[in-house]
């Protein structure tokens, strides 16, 4: 019984951000799982050579810019129909930001507040839309950012988006319920992917693991089993939490 619950089966899951990174797993934990996924992301080299790793022939690519509200509506749409439902939705497009605030310019602030915050709303809105006959569960990737400020570098426009995400989802969460749509956040800490590598000096990531009381960054498979888990019906009466998954490195 218990195995079956962690079972995805045949659901539709559509991974925003899916074509590399933590994105990735996730895509490969649900595809595991059974899950027919689409990966929705503007990387579409990146994307279409996803998709095409599987042998499965479950997972396909689409473009999205999760900033664009018409086109979120419009791809949404069309998996539905292509696809038959939206059964679960990740979240994980998102982008990061090293710059003191004193520097930061507008420009850039909306453009961060815009992919990983706005951008988790149209998806999560729209994904409910074609949830709300039959459920569903749609799972934020959220940060421990969102909790707390991060050291060395200075990420003001990233850490207030995270916090924006986190507060979502439990609203989603409340708003949601009624419909059978569970909405939740993973909460990651340090994981060793290319958007934690960008314009990282050495230093910076030796800090980081001696602060981490686990001694080292999380792997992205890591973070993909956890979202697969809150997928699933393992996670039932799981709604409106953050779950994170650092290290121990909050624990402090």
């Amino acid at each position: 019984m218990y195995r079956q619950r962690l079972e995805l089966t045949d659901r539709v899951a559509v991974v925003t951000g899916g074509s590399r990174g933590i994105g990735l797993a996730v895509v490969t934990a649900l595809e595991e799982f059974g899950a027919i996924v689409v990966i929705a992301d503007v990387l579409d080299d990146a994307g279409n050579a996803a998709a095409a790793s599987f042998e499965s022939g479950r997972v396909s690519y689409v473009h999205l810019d999760v900033t664009d509200a018409a086109e979120v509506e419009r791809v949404f749409a069309e998996v539905a129909t292509r696809l038959g439902s939206v059964d679960v939705l990740v979240t994980s497009a998102g982008i990061a930001n090293h710059q003191p605030s004193l520097d930061l310019e507008r420009e850039t602030w909306d453009r961060v507040l815009a992919v990983n915050a706005t951008g988790t709303f149209w998806c999560a809105r729209e994904a409910a839309r074609h949830m709300q006959e039959r459920g569903g569960s749609i799972v934020a990737i959220g940060s421990m950012s969102g909790e707390l400020a991060n050291a060395p570098q200075r990420q003001a426009a990233y850490n207030a988006s995270k916090g924006a995400v986190h507060l979502a989802v439990k609203s989603l969460a409340i708003e949601f319920a009624e419909q059978g749509i569970r909405v939740n956040a993973v909460a990651p800490g340090y994981v060793g992917t290319e958007l934690t590598k960008e314009g990282v000096p050495g230093d910076w990531w030796d800090d980081w693991v001696r602060r981490t009381p686990m001694g080292r960054l999380g792997a992205p498979e890591e973070i993909g089993s956890l979202v697969a888990f809150l997928a699933s019906d393992a996670a039932s009466y799981m709604t409106g939490s953050v779950v994170l998954i650092d290290g121990g490195y909050s624990a402090w």
